[in-house]
């Protein structure tokens, strides 16, 4: 009978063990809730880096491709010098997933290709058209960085983790200078991340 009583109380312990590792597997399953944008930069920050005090921000989220984007607009006096900022969370994707997808990330023979076609000089319409476009590589700033726009507009996406952070800045019309300020604000971005 003693025997009997171990046995059902091992069951008893197994069972509720068994239940508690099923719940932290649950709990560690569902989506990690963002870092909230508009705290990730202050007032003084945006001050400092584009010369305009901060009016308001007005925080906002949309789906985007699998994810949802968490985004801050820091509305500056000036509403041309405003700075937006987004942070990407799981949806029905990783961020880091979509990264990888998006800007190509180990994929060496998609680089190969590029580099061959380089080298043969080559280039096709379509080629010439995104070349303004295309994602460049931005050293010294989060896990891997990259500027993406055109010599009028841009933005500046950065991964860390298994979350990126996309920052727009405005009012500046040379596109080294809005690289430059862009990267300064992610840097402060991504200690408070």
């Amino acid at each position: 009978m003693k025997n009997l009583l171990r046995l059902m109380l091992c069951f008893v312990l197994l069972a509720g063990v068994l239940w508690a590792a099923q719940k932290t597997a649950q709990n560690s399953a569902k989506p990690t809730k963002a870092a909230d944008p508009c705290k990730l930069l202050t007032s003084g920050d945006i001050q400092a880096v584009q010369r305009d005090a901060v009016q308001e921000t007005k925080p906002g989220t949309q789906p985007a491709g699998g994810l949802v984007m968490s985004q801050c607009l820091f509305r500056t006096a000036n509403p041309s010098k405003s700075v937006s900022v987004a942070i990407a969370s799981a949806g029905s994707t990783s961020p880091r997933v979509f990264w990888q997808k998006q800007f190509r990330t180990g994929h060496p023979e998609s680089e190969e290709k590029e580099k061959e076609k380089a080298a043969a000089g080559r280039k096709d319409a379509k080629e010439e058209e995104d070349e303004g476009t295309r994602p460049r590589t931005i050293q010294g700033v989060g896990e891997q960085a990259y500027w993406v726009g055109s010599p009028m507009v841009g933005a500046l996406y950065v991964l860390k983790g298994n979350t990126f952070l996309r920052i727009s800045v405005g009012g500046v019309r040379e596109e080294a200078a809005r690289i430059e300020k862009s990267v300064a604000l992610a840097r402060l971005a991504l200690k408070r991340l």
